[in-house]
């Protein structure tokens, strides 16, 4: 099946650090604009479903070699607005179980439009295949969030 296109924004209305949340479907899902590349996560923390999405973005703590600490990946981290559960907005995965917790992930695309579709580029179908994806592509100055309709993914 053809994936469905949805038109988030224009790239002007999506700056770095910051998200605009859409519905498609019945799904809600927050796109960030992390840096300049552009990120999807399904707005539900796996916790107790809270709007993961309208949470702080924040960065998170690291510990050098030399035993300092500093912070690190602003913007990068999304906290969640009920009880302060935290993922990284790239991978969806939580900062403290990152290999048993998760929220949905969307794999972001930057493609060339071609003949009005979104091109795939070449070797770019190696996201975990547990992971429901939602790839994103920046055209015609418009950020397309691109919904492969795989299985049951409108639940």
């Amino acid at each position: 099946m053809s994936p469905q296109r949805h038109i988030v924004c224009p790239v002007s209305e999506l700056l770095p650090g910051q998200r605009k949340i859409v519905q498609v479907g019945r799904k809600s899902i927050g796109v960030f604009n992390v840096g300049g590349e552009f990120y999807a996560l399904l707005n539900h923390c796996p916790h107790q479903h809270a709007p993961l999405c309208l949470g702080p973005l924040t960065g998170t703590t690291e510990i050098g070699e030399d035993g300092r600490i500093s912070h690190a990946r602003e913007g990068e981290i999304i906290r969640c607005p009920w009880h302060g559960w935290e993922f990284d907005i790239k991978s969806g995965r939580s900062i403290f179980n990152p290999h048993r917790v998760r929220t949905a992930s969307y794999a972001v695309k930057v493609a060339p439009l071609c003949g009005g579709d979104a091109m795939t580029p070449p070797g770019s179908e190696d996201s975990d295949p547990g992971v429901e994806t939602f790839p994103v592509s920046v055209e015609d100055a418009y950020v397309i969030l691109i919904l492969r309709r795989e299985g049951n993914q409108d639940r």
